[in-house]
């Protein structure tokens, strides 16, 4: 049950997001029941971290792209370290893509659920984007079978990132997942625990992998990055019926 009074905060991990980054995080800023946004410029090139200063943002930067995984734990490392300074008990948490300008002010729907404590994760399922793009849905076949095979639950969209979850679900799904397989861990994992997530269909558009060499290369490690996640916690599933303390530990 979610904490009467328990506020979320937005953590935005992006990169090279500079053109963009302005927009998401003032449309952030306005959703009711957010009180704070930490953006974590993972290795960008450009002024991503100074455009989402002046935009309201708390900002961190890595110094180098460390993955997406990385940048939210970084991001969720420094809010909870905000929040021991201020005495403020640990909010819930609200993933943001940092490429969704406007439309991330109808991130609003994944909240009620969360805060009413009806649901411990939501996740934001997106309506076709209008800039075409994308794979052969390779990525996605290999998520949601993967998905359902260990947990029971069949999602829609497997791969969206737009979640909003308490504080105690990110530490059930904690660490998380490296790289691109930290949507499927997370998933995994927070089922695993016993809590409720909840697909939500959400109006957000935002930028999609193209079909030249730079949007295969990304797919494929996605692809690589999925598979881990999941094999991994095949293993610790198969283990728990035999070791649980090794298990544990994986």
């Amino acid at each position: 049950m979610s904490a009467p009074g328990r506020t979320v905060a937005a953590i935005i991990p992006c990169k090279d997001e500079a053109d963009r980054i302005t927009a998401t995080v003032e449309a952030v800023l306005a959703l009711d029941g957010v009180d704070r946004v930490v953006v974590v410029d993972d290795g960008s090139s450009d002024g991503t971290a100074a455009v989402a200063d002046a935009a309201g943002a708390s900002v961190i930067v890595h110094a180098r792209n460390a993955g997406k995984a990385a940048a939210l734990e970084t991001g969720v490392r420094h809010l909870r370290g905000l929040e021991a300074a201020d005495g403020h008990a640990p909010r819930h948490l609200l993933f943001v893509d940092g490429d969704l300008e406007q439309s991330a002010g109808n991130l609003h729907v994944l909240l009620p659920p969360v805060l009413e404590g009806r649901a411990d994760m939501t996740i934001a399922t997106l309506p076709p984007q209008k800039v075409a793009g994308g794979g052969r849905g390779f990525v996605v076949r290999l998520a949601r079978e993967g998905i359902t095979g260990l947990t029971g639950w069949t999602p829609v969209q497997p791969l969206s990132g737009m979640r909003c979850l308490t504080a105690e679900a990110f530490e059930a799904a904690s660490p998380l997942a490296p790289g691109w397989g930290v949507e499927v861990g997370l998933t995994v994992d927070v089922l695993t625990a016993g809590l409720r997530v909840e697909e939500v269909p959400c109006e957000l558009q935002h930028r999609v992998s193209g079909t030249d060499w730079r949007g295969q290369v990304h797919r494929a490690a996605q692809y690589r990055d999925v598979w881990r996640a999941l094999t991994r916690r095949r293993l610790r599933q198969a283990l728990s019926e035999r070791a649980p303390g090794v298990a544990a530990r994986l």
